[in-house]
């Protein structure tokens, strides 16, 4: 199909009409709609790796390390963020110095998990969430400066409505 838009785009010769124009439309429309299927390249998961490893990591120096420049850097992680395939910036707060939990949660089959899930993630100090299969539902990774505002979180994520059964568990330590 993309083939047949670009063969007669150009059988036009350049002369701009309605015809034409509607071509390219769907010229334009496929070739977004094939970028969006593939959005990331290796070079993208360079960037993403190096993030993982360094959430601070200047542009300039990744930019080194791959072989681009500090502006190619910054277009593609807009890209990347734009589209979602990075969610969010963090500060990962070692263990010592607060404390994480990992939440496990089951839901009522009445309610859909869906905005179950959406009422969780507006919940301060839910950094991730995952829903999942087996026994629960839902799991909720859950950070604070302390067990105190772990717990807090924990108690708001239980008045959810829909949540029926929640398991809790205090990380001790992580690597």
């Amino acid at each position: 199909m993309l083939l047949k838009v670009a063969q007669a785009t150009s059988a036009c010769n350049g002369i701009r009409n309605d015809k034409s124009v509607a071509l390219q439309k769907a010229l334009n429309f496929y070739a977004n709609t094939f970028k969006q299927a593939n959005p990331m390249d290796e070079t993208d998961r360079q960037i993403l790796q190096i993030l993982k490893d360094d959430g601070r990591a200047a542009y300039s120096d990744i930019g080194k390390r791959i072989g681009l420049s500090e502006g190619a850097v910054r277009k593609r992680i807009k890209t990347l963020t734009d589209s979602g395939t990075i969610r969010k910036f963090t500060v990962k707060v070692d263990v010592a110095e607060g404390a994480e939990a990992i939440t496990l949660l089951s839901t009522n089959p009445s309610f859909p998990t869906l905005s179950v899930s959406e009422r969780i993630r507006k919940i301060p100090n839910v950094e991730t969430l995952y829903e999942v299969t087996g026994e629960y539902d839902i799991v909720a990774v859950i950070s604070g400066m302390s067990v105190v505002e772990v717990n807090e979180c924990v108690e708001k994520i239980r008045r959810v409505e829909g949540i029926v059964k929640t398991n809790t568990m205090i990380v001790l330590r992580s690597w």
